[in-house]
């Protein structure tokens, strides 16, 4: 018989695991990065998602969005990658009020080099998984997402 005591929901401990699943991949793979590459984590994944788009940039708030931080916050990060020289602020040529971030090619080498190693240190992480597992997990984690 189900409880009836809501902090017993199925759910909520689905959430929690979940949670504590990309908690502790984020702390050890973080690390991991930051050790071997000296980017930490979150550069990587900002550069990643510029990498991936279109002229290798993306407005402010698309990338805020996408890294889950707040507009304040995502100004506060690209203002230190860029010091770094790792992004740029681009303008919108039809918008003043809208800016891009886009990947320099010095951001683009390191992103480059800490993805060789970032693969090999996720190969390791899920290595009790096979073929079927990671499909079987791709499309969860996109329905989740899609959900959301």
């Amino acid at each position: 018989m189900p409880s009836s005591n809501p902090i017993d929901d199925r759910l909520i401990t689905t959430f929690g695991r979940l949670a504590e699943a990309y908690s502790r991949l984020e702390r050890q793979l973080g690390a991991a990065m930051q050790a071997q590459t000296g980017l930490p984590h979150g550069w990587f994944e900002v550069l990643i998602r510029l990498a991936r788009s279109e002229a290798g940039q993306l407005m402010m708030s698309v990338l805020a969005d996408r890294v889950a931080l707040t507009t304040s916050g995502i100004t506060r990060l690209i203002d230190r990658m860029e010091a770094a020289g790792y992004v740029e602020r681009r303008p919108c040529a039809t918008d003043r009020r809208v800016s891009y971030a886009a990947i320099t090619a010095p951001g683009r080498e390191i992103l480059d080099r800490a993805a060789v190693i970032h693969a090999r240190n996720l190969r390791d992480a899920f290595a009790s998984f096979d073929e079927d597992d990671l499909t079987v997990l791709d499309g969860l984690l996109d329905r989740l997402r899609e959900g959301a």
